[in-house]
């Protein structure tokens, strides 16, 4: 049996979703208990993709094979009774066995955010305590160039050694509310770190040191180096999949 999880996790304590040896990750919590719950069989989950320390969920997805009759409703009860208090699972449905996670994404969602105002203990696992004023306007007209196909290789990692740097972009918006500024991008896919450095170059121009329109260029340059800061990983959320 095949079944999808959408499930949600606080990345504060985590060292990122993929299994790393002597590290606490979400698909290693997972997988120990889908184990259990299979008679000891080993279970591997596949997500939709990974993300990095710290960063947080709110409906990542995964999917997985059984070899135990259990029912959907059954397992999600099971699953939340053994995950740690800063995992939880949302839904779980049976799909069919050619269903895979990762390869049929249509879009991800993410939104990164930013506190503006006095600094917030409550908050600082999943909001960048920034604590300073940025011009809005400037980062809203900053945000149109990146909407469409782009060759990101300037907004990403040097550690990424995938050579198609190509992704698109479908969405892009900022809104504002009580200090709190909340950047989406919405996408068919993203490169290691690459909504950490478009969100840093963002800043910079909130902070009103470069233009709006250094975007282009900073595009054409195909340089990690020609960019800025990488965002602190806790003020990312992956937000939405769609299939």
């Amino acid at each position: 049996m095949r079944f999808l999880i959408d499930f949600s996790y606080s990345g504060s304590r985590f060292h990122g979703y993929q299994k790393q040896p002597g590290k606490r990750t979400i698909q290693e919590e997972i997988e120990n208990i889908l184990t259990n719950i299979n008679g000891g069989k080993k279970v591997i989950i596949y997500a939709s993709g990974r993300t990095d320390a710290k960063v947080n969920a709110l409906h990542q997805m995964a999917h997985f094979d059984l070899d135990k009759k259990i029912t959907a409703y059954k397992l999600l009860g099971a699953l939340n009774s053994y995950l740690p208090e800063d995992v939880y699972v949302n839904e779980v449905n049976e799909v069919s066995s050619d269903f895979h996670a990762r390869y049929m994404v249509k879009s991800k969602t993410y939104e990164y955010n930013i506190n503006t105002k006095t600094y917030n203990p409550l908050l600082r696992t999943h909001v960048y305590q920034y604590c300073k004023p940025l011009n809005i306007n400037k980062m809203n007209n900053a945000l149109k160039y990146f909407v469409g196909n782009h060759d990101f290789t300037t907004f990403t990692s040097s550690e990424d050694k995938r050579k198609d740097k190509v992704r698109i972009i479908y969405n892009a918006s900022l809104k504002e509310k009580d200090g709190i500024i909340t950047i989406a991008f919405e996408g068919n896919g993203f490169l290691k770190y690459q909504i950490r450095n478009m969100v840093g170059t963002l800043i910079k121009i909130g902070e009103e040191k470069v233009s709006p329109d250094i975007i282009p260029t900073l595009f054409k340059k195909k340089d990690r180096k020609s960019a800025y800061l990488c965002a602190p990983a806790e003020g990312l959320t992956l937000v939405n999949i769609k299939y």
